[in-house]
């Protein structure tokens, strides 16, 4: 496939985080650009503000006679079923179709590509990069899983030299990018509706790590299967945080390089778990040429990605955090940042399920992980993609759980409960819709303090 070639690019899946990136992208090029997605979102919204054309129902005649022409390439999620019309009429007709994943490969694979993977930690690790890239002035093209709020997009293009992108392990993504810099943050077992078991998750990142280009470099969490150097707290890796302190929800520490030690390093966001990723982002833009201490400072200015342990109300009477944590170790990490940040207070979570067949796959850890809060909040499972699976109900995951202060609520009944919730801090988890309700949520709280 030769981009110049291309003429228009027509998008099965627009709304998605990732395919709405390659959207703005070929639209910043000078393509033309248009798509199909189920439902309206902000993320649709921003994209026909930029004059891309999105619809909402599966409809071949919806489609404009501009990508009806052999030239369109047309760009498909794996989420999106195989019997879904549009897609069956392009097949039918004979159209180039390639998933996000194999384009994503091709725009990035001229470029110097840093390429973060792992089972958790993807978004915020290649959003602080962005970010310090940025802050070096280096000539580059970010595609995030979120929106960054230092770009307040989740595309950003300054150059084409270096690519900064998500190696994602859903449907073996990754396997279509070939990296000069790669790193991994985590291999815990998820996606097992995909591979199965945890060990052919494990052998995935394998396969992953062999596609780094010839002269590049692999960084890997310490304790993680895998040779390459190393990035831990306070474990002897070879980029190591130490001497940790926090002073007014801020942490500063000490970062060891294998050449140098910088010290009073400061860091914004709370939690150990996002430590990890600006030392992972750090340690990878160092092998850009960017100056360390510059780098290291850049680190202090990074303001976020929405829906990341994002303060939607932080003061002295009530704090509410939104957080896309929809794994078990992931709503651990958010439970131990919170408990650093607001040691002492009373905290509640309201949970939303992603899947039922995650929920299944890890019912008891996400039951071990909810009950380390002092109220749990369940809401019903949000299926995505998937059929329900007899049995598998949010009512049968709240019976799982040791903690006697929880309740199982309806949607409608998400502003009742968190206007009379009495506790300290609030914090709205899930990968599901519950990002829709988070407005909502912040306007009922703020009424109520």
């Amino acid at each position: 496939m030769n981009i110049k070639d291309i003429h228009s690019v027509y998008f099965i899946g627009i709304g998605g985080i990732g395919m709405s990136a390659l959207a703005r992208y070929f639209k910043f090029v000078g393509k033309e650009v248009a798509g199909y997605d189920r439902t309206p979102t902000p993320i649709t919204d921003g994209l026909s503000e930029k004059g891309i054309m999105v619809h909402f129902e599966d409809n071949v005649d919806l489609i404009s006679d501009t990508f009806k022409h052999p030239d369109t390439l047309v760009v498909y999620t794996p989420a999106v079923p195989s019997s879904h019309s549009e897609l069956q009429f392009f097949k039918n007709q004979g159209f180039d179709i390639k998933k996000r994943s194999e384009v994503l490969g091709i725009i990035t694979n001229d470029s110097f590509c840093l390429a973060v993977a792992g089972t958790h930690g993807k978004t915020t690790t290649t959003s602080i990069l962005a970010h310090l890239l940025k802050e070096c002035e280096l000539p580059m093209t970010a595609f995030l899983g979120g929106i960054s709020e230092d770009f307040d997009s989740n595309f950003v293009l300054d150059g084409t030299e270096y690519s900064v992108v998500e190696a994602d392990e859903f449907d073996r993504s990754f396997l279509r990018l070939t990296p000069t810099i790669a790193c991994i943050t985590s291999m815990d077992a998820d996606h097992l509706d995909i591979y199965g078991t945890k060990e052919e998750l494990e052998y995935s990142f394998k396969e992953f790590v062999g596609r780094i280009k010839p002269d590049g470099k692999l960084f890997v969490r310490k304790g993680l299967p895998l040779e390459g150097t190393t990035f831990g707290i306070e474990d002897g890796a070879d980029y190591c945080i130490e001497n940790i302190e926090i002073e007014h929800g801020t942490y500063i520490f000490d970062i060891v390089t294998p050449s140098e030690v910088i010290k009073s390093v400061k860091f914004n966001k709370p939690g150990r778990h996002n430590l990890l990723n600006g030392l992972a982002a750090f340690a990878m833009a160092v092998q850009t040429g960017c100056p360390p201490h510059r780098l290291a400072k850049a680190l202090e200015t990074f303001k976020g990605v929405q829906r990341r342990f994002s303060y939607q109300i932080n003061t002295e009477s009530i704090v509410f955090i939104d957080d896309y944590a929809h794994h078990p170790t992931e709503i651990s990490a958010v439970h131990q940042a919170i408990r650093e940040m607001h040691a002492g207070e009373e905290v509640t979570v309201i949970f939303q399920p992603h899947l039922f067949s995650r929920t299944q796959d890890f019912a008891d850890d996400f039951a071990k992980s909810l009950s380390d809060f002092d109220h749990i909040v369940l809401l019903d499972i949000y299926p995505a993609r998937e059929e329900p699976i007899q049995g598998v109900t949010s009512e049968w995951l709240l019976g799982k759980i040791e903690n006697p202060n929880k309740k199982l609520i309806s949607k409608s009944e998400l502003l009742n409960e968190v206007s009379n919730c009495k506790s300290g801090v609030i914090v709205a988890l899930g990968a599901g819709d519950i990002g829709l309700e988070v407005p909502k949520i912040k306007k009922a709280l703020s009424y109520a303090h």
